[in-house]
């Protein structure tokens, strides 16, 4: 059985909307975009690198952070990252988008995502990890199918954007399970729901 991971940047006031670029995701008319910009540093690096990636895993993803990502990694060249992403296995939730899904090895969810991410986990082996895909995760907290969330907390706050967390979702416990300060100031934290 599978691991759901979910790997995101997040600023001290919890959003995760648009960290790599101003014009990343400008829904809701956000413009704080590219706040993660410029904090990567050889700590997050090797913590998060594609050593971390060795033996396989599939990711899960939302629409938007699926069309994101197809834009950009395949067209990418001497990059450690590229081969990686083309070569996993993307588990895509989306009621709008049609196979063939045109980045290869990505397999399309439809119907209950709940119900299909959960079939996705037991019959997959290893981390399932998510990156970006906020209302994705949201859709999962629910039904208890996340296992584990690694979350680069950026000593930034950006006062309004897109959260990870509803305001009004389920409560839980969570547990500290490794805690990682980069010379940059961004702290990854890893919690196991």
């Amino acid at each position: 059985m599978g691991r759901i991971v979910v790997t995101n940047p997040l600023t001290l006031d919890g959003v995760m909307q648009s960290p790599a670029a101003p014009d990343e995701d400008t829904r809701g008319g956000f413009a704080k975009g590219g706040w993660a910009a410029g904090r990567n540093d050889e700590v997050m690096d090797r913590r998060l690198g594609v050593g971390s990636w060795e033996g396989g895993g599939a990711l899960l993803l939302g629409r938007r952070t699926y069309e994101h990502f197809y834009s950009f990694w395949p067209h990418q060249t001497d990059n450690p990252y590229t081969d990686v992403l083309n070569e996993s296995t993307k588990y895509v939730a989306s009621e709008t988008l049609s196979e063939p899904l045109p980045w290869e090895n990505s397999v399309l969810l439809r119907g209950d995502v709940p119900a299909a991410v959960a079939e996705v986990k037991a019959k997959e082996d290893g981390n399932i990890v998510i990156l970006g895909s906020g209302e994705l995760i949201q859709a999962l907290i629910p039904h208890g199918l996340i296992d584990e969330y690694v979350l680069l907390i950026h000593p930034v706050v950006v006062g309004s954007g897109r959260r990870m967390f509803a305001d009004d979702g389920k409560a839980a416990d969570l547990e500290l399970t490794e805690s990682i300060t980069t010379t940059t100031g961004v702290i990854i934290a890893t919690y196991r729901a």
